[in-house]
């Protein structure tokens, strides 16, 4: 276990409320302990932010996440993730990490990724039409194989200790297909951390760091549910439909 991924809270939850199950993601009301430990986590961003070489006011924003957990010793703790990646040649940020490994194979989706760029290349060269439209097929079979191989190692453990990957998940959906970066959100690696590492997931939340969008949909600091067309099957069979609802109760 990475403890460095697991964050101590500074604020004094003595009076603060404690969810007795997980709140739903997909709710736009979010826990008054997981804004506690969003407040805690965007000041850890901002800190970090001054060693790193990204800047979120100059680039596309992004959204974060935390989740409030439970470890063995009853004490409470929180995570904090990052969707998609971030390029940064630090190691300042405490982001629980990615749930696909990019070392699997020998680093297969690089190699992929070369390919499929060797052959775009091929294709801007001088050729005739039958020999681009040829190279056209080969690129669009090598991506399409490369996608699946790249979801078939997208694994997700659920709430019972049980693992599927993305295909298996997606397949009994209405898409049927994961879209592009299912499972690079925050929820679904904040989730999978916790339930690799035996916490018990209390409150979750999301929210946007940074400049906005080009659609304007999201604001600096603001409190957005889990997307739907990405993380929606992916979070359902993580959390088995049953972690969908909360009740809370004032901590002793």
């Amino acid at each position: 276990m990475n403890q460095k991924c697991i964050l101590n809270f500074k604020s004094d939850l003595n009076k603060v409320f404690i969810t007795q199950k997980l709140n739903n993601p997909f709710c736009s009301v979010v826990p008054e302990i997981a804004k506690i430990a969003a407040t805690e986590f965007q000041e850890n961003i901002l800190v970090n932010i001054k060693k790193s070489e990204y800047d979120f006011s100059i680039k596309k924003g992004k959204m974060f996440g935390v989740l409030v957990v439970l470890n063995k010793d009853n004490k409470l703790n929180y995570l904090g993730a990052v969707s998609g990646n971030v390029p940064l040649k630090n190691t300042h940020f405490t982001f629980v990490p990615s749930i696909f490994n990019d070392s699997i194979d020998d680093f297969f989706i690089n190699k992929g990724m070369s390919e499929l760029t060797e052959i775009s290349n091929r294709i801007n060269e001088p050729n005739t039409l039958p020999k681009i439209n040829e190279l056209k097929e080969i690129r669009k079979q090598k991506s399409i194989a490369l996608q699946n191989k790249l979801f078939e190692n997208y694994i997700f453990l659920n709430k019972g200790g049980k693992s599927k990957n993305a295909l298996q998940i997606f397949e009994k959906h209405a898409q049927k297909y994961p879209p592009s970066a299912a499972g690079e959100c925050a929820a679904p690696k904040l989730l999978q951390y916790a339930f690799k590492n035996k916490l018990k997931p209390i409150a979750i939340a999301e929210f946007w760091w940074g400049n906005p969008p080009k659609n304007k949909e999201r604001n600096h600091k603001e409190f957005y549910p889990a997307c739907k067309n990405k993380c929606q099957p992916i979070l359902e069979y993580m959390l088995n439909n049953n972690d969908l609802f909360s009740n809370s109760t004032r901590r002793s």
